[in-house]
């Protein structure tokens, strides 16, 4: 089966929310950010670009004729900033006009004055400070401090987890259309209709009914338009609603960049307690998350966090403890992993410094400690169907591990200039929502009576293949050709009260909505087929766009089957909906079974390191994934593809760094290096465990999403070794990303280049 949209796509036919012709009225918006990181503002001088040619109008704050505050959990940012700022970028106003170009040039006129302070960018400061956002959480089982003593050996040490830019192809995006009776429809390029349909209502004024959002596809979001698309769709609607025309804002790749918040960067402390044997006794963390100004979704990745801290691994004494620690960069959000990347680092940077201390490898380790079927975690679920260590001896075994340990020995023993080194990355990741009201979805579906079929969902395609799967999943439910199914756009008009296309739950989610609603019309179709042959309606089923009695095929088609159910005025619509079934987390006492399943995986990595240049290759990435029956194993291994290779570039190259004002240095492609086909392994082998039904997914398939990005953590373990093959003493370090630069002193501690600044 092929990727639903790959016609569309190679030959440019695909539109995304900006590329149906504009209404001849429609004007154009470019948003006047803060120069500033931190300050109070003393004036905002529009006029000169309110009067510029071809300028409709300038919006401030005054402007906004609703509530202007908003935000996913706390609604801590204002749409328009208004009396202080607490970003470089923050928006202060819109500037409305006939062309994008007037628009641009008219935003070059508006000055603000900005009683400016120092702003603040560290989070370990900002924790010292009591500048957090929320209250700091912690979750635990065991005795953590009564164990140390019974320790053979304790590993303490710290990290530092550089972010991420969501790099998506289409930058974010919205238009807005005012209707009669105060009704705004919006095209917007989210992850969340939901979210911008109660933002916008709430920022307009008006109810819920009044705001339409549509969304047909999205150029990539890797969880940057989970709720940050939201900001520009309410702008487009507010300017709508100011001017009675049509608006379409677009952000430049720069204003994207500079305008929009990234992964979160962590800096985080761990200890590990082990026996003689290797055996893992007890593990603490310390995260302190850099969240930035705003709460944004920052809470919920924190806890993901937590859920995520011991990895693949089982710990009887567990304690972790975390803070969404406000800094002045711009909210930090939603990407893909959520949270659950930077707790798996520090478990894997805490196993490697204590395999170092015990003379070691990491990979031994990692092995003596994998999660088995039946093992309670630390926050009180136990294990089912436990694929870890399954899917670690199938690597090991088919990919050979311990050839990679001994074609790193021998070429390192046989080469100054160059060192190999290899790493092992165990992944187990929770899929579900971990707030549970959000794991719901419904869905609509309509049989026409040519036979045809239209589904609507409130799930997102963003390329990941949701439309193909859902395709798919009416099609095999039905028991028709998948031709005749059509997947319409996500609206909230057709589906309500939507939760974001995100955590890897959208295929399950929104499937088992199909699959609801296809059940209930096809129950319908056989009872009309029932009395059509005088049998009993158990005894049919559909198959191959054909009626079938006790496994043989009847004279009754599909399109018959449909054509007579509508004479007989028969359903032939149906709303499914779907809650994900024994989710019961208790956020009290932090215990429960807060995910519907797991998802497992091992990854080795193998890298070639140029130890007089600092620069790399990565030479092989061999996975074994848990896919549990794939709906579409073409359209899933290319997500364990992607995902691998935006966990490598997370890892090694891609650097966000801000000068001592809060300006993104590395705000433009040209100095934010995102990683492209010449960076990506040459051998790269992805291998499923046999296929297996997972109950909770839709026909058996696990969520495949988010886990492979976790792979990508392997890449940084393994350039770590290949570092200590040349300089054996040299101290290991835990700060990503590794690029060359800091490979190049690590390898060569003792050069000291020039004094720089350095904020990653």
């Amino acid at each position: 089966m092929k990727h639903l949209d790959a016609p569309l796509h190679v030959q440019g036919l695909s539109q995304f929310t900006d590329d149906v012709r504009p209404p001849r009225d429609m004007v154009h918006g470019v948003v006047f950010g803060s120069p500033v990181a931190r300050g109070v503002i003393r004036a905002l001088h529009v006029e000169e670009a309110t009067a510029s040619p071809g300028v409709v109008a300038v919006l401030t704050a005054e402007h906004i004729p609703g509530n202007p505050l908003f935000g996913p959990i706390i609604q801590d940012e204002r749409l328009l900033a208004q009396d202080e700022v607490a970003y470089v970028g923050q928006p202060l106003a819109i500037v409305l006009a006939e062309t994008r170009a007037d628009a641009v040039r008219a935003r070059a006129l508006i000055t603000a004055h900005i009683d400016e302070q120092e702003p603040q960018f560290d989070p370990r400061a900002a924790y010292d400070r009591g500048d957090i956002i929320g209250k700091p959480v912690a979750f635990a089982m065991g005795d953590v401090d009564g164990v140390w003593a019974q320790c053979a050996h304790v590993v303490e040490g710290s990290c530092s987890i550089g972010g991420q830019e969501h790099v998506p192809l289409e930058t974010n995006r919205a238009r807005a259309f005012p209707k009669e009776d105060g009704q705004m429809l919006i095209w917007s390029s989210t992850q969340s209709p939901y979210a911008v349909q109660r933002a916008a209502a709430k920022i307009l004024g008006v109810p819920e009914n009044k705001v339409e959002v549509d969304v047909k596809r999205l150029g990539g979001g890797f969880g940057g338009k989970e709720d940050q698309a939201t900001h520009w769709a309410v702008m487009a609607a507010v300017a709508a609603r100011h001017t009675a025309r049509p608006i379409e804002i677009v952000l430049h790749r720069e204003e994207d960049i500079r305008m929009t918040g990234k992964r979160h960067p962590y800096e985080s402390d761990f200890k590990i307690g082990l026996d003689d044997d290797g055996l893992i006794l007890a593990f603490e963390a310390k995260h302190f998350q850099n969240a930035g100004a705003f709460a944004d979704l920052s809470m919920p990745v924190l806890e993901r966090t937590l859920f995520h801290s011991t990895n693949a691994y089982f710990i009887p004494n567990v304690r972790v403890h975390a803070a969404c620690c406000r800094t002045n960069l711009a909210p930090n959000t939603a990407f893909r992993g959520f949270g659950g990347p930077q707790g798996m680092f520090v478990i894997e940077a805490a196993i490697a410094k204590a395999a170092d201390a015990m003379g070691l490898a990491p990979d031994q380790i990692q092995a003596k400690n994998l999660l088995r079927d039946g093992d309670e975690l630390y926050y009180g679920q136990k294990t089912e169907r436990c694929m870890m260590r399954r899917t670690w001896d199938e690597a090991a075994e088919a990919f050979d591990l311990e050839s990679f340990r001994k074609r790193a020995h021998d070429f390192n023993a046989a080469n100054f200039g160059v060192k190999k080194g290899f790493a092992v990355m165990p992944v187990c990741f929770g899929i579900s929502f971990t707030k549970s009201f959000l794991n719901q979805a419904g869905a609509l579906v309509h049989v026409y009576t040519d036979g045809s079929v239209s589904v609507t969902s409130g799930g997102i395609e963003m390329g990941q293949g949701l439309s193909t799967n859902l395709q798919a999943i009416a099609a095999r439910t039905f028991g028709i050709d998948p031709a005749r199914v059509k997947v319409e756009a996500t609206n909230t008009t057709r589906v309500s009260n939507m939760s974001p296309s995100a955590a890897s739950a959208t295929t399950d989610l929104n499937g088992n909505a199909v699959i609801q609603a296809v059940r209930e019309i096809r129950a319908g179709l056989l009872r009309v087929a029932g009395e059509l042959l005088g049998a009993a309606p158990d005894s049919l089923t559909i198959a191959h766009d054909r009626v079938a009695r006790d496994g043989k095929s009847t004279e009754i088609d599909w399109n018959r089957l449909v054509s007579e159910a509508y004479l007989r005025r028969r359903k032939l619509s149906a709303y499914g909906y779907y809650a994900t079934p024994n989710l019961s987390f208790d956020h009290a006492t932090n215990k429960g079974n807060a995910f519907a399943y797991h998802v497992y995986g091992t990854c080795i990595t193998e890298v070639s390191l140029d130890c007089l240049r600092g620069i790399y290759t990565i030479d092989s990435v061999k996975v074994v994934h848990d896919l549990g029956r794939p709906i579409n194993e073409l359209v899933d291994l290319g997500q364990v593809e992607g995902g691998l290779m935006q966990g490598l570039g997370w890892m090694t190259m891609e650097d966000l760094v801000w000068d001592e004002k809060g300006r993104y240095t590395s705000g433009s492609l040209s100095t934010y290096k995102a990683p492209d086909v010449y960076f990506a392994p040459d051998d790269l082998d992805v291998r499923f465990l046999p296929f297996w039904e997972n109950e909770p997914g839709p026909l058996g398939a696990k969520a495949v999403g988010e886990p492979p990005l976790m792979y990508g953590i392997g890449v940084y373990f393994a350039l770590q070794s290949a570092i200590r093959a040349f300089a054996p003493d040299t101290a290991l370090v835990f700060k990503t990303p590794m690029t060359p630069e800091r490979a190049l002193l690590a390898l060569h501690p003792d050069w000291s280049p020039s004094p720089s600044a350095d904020r990653s």
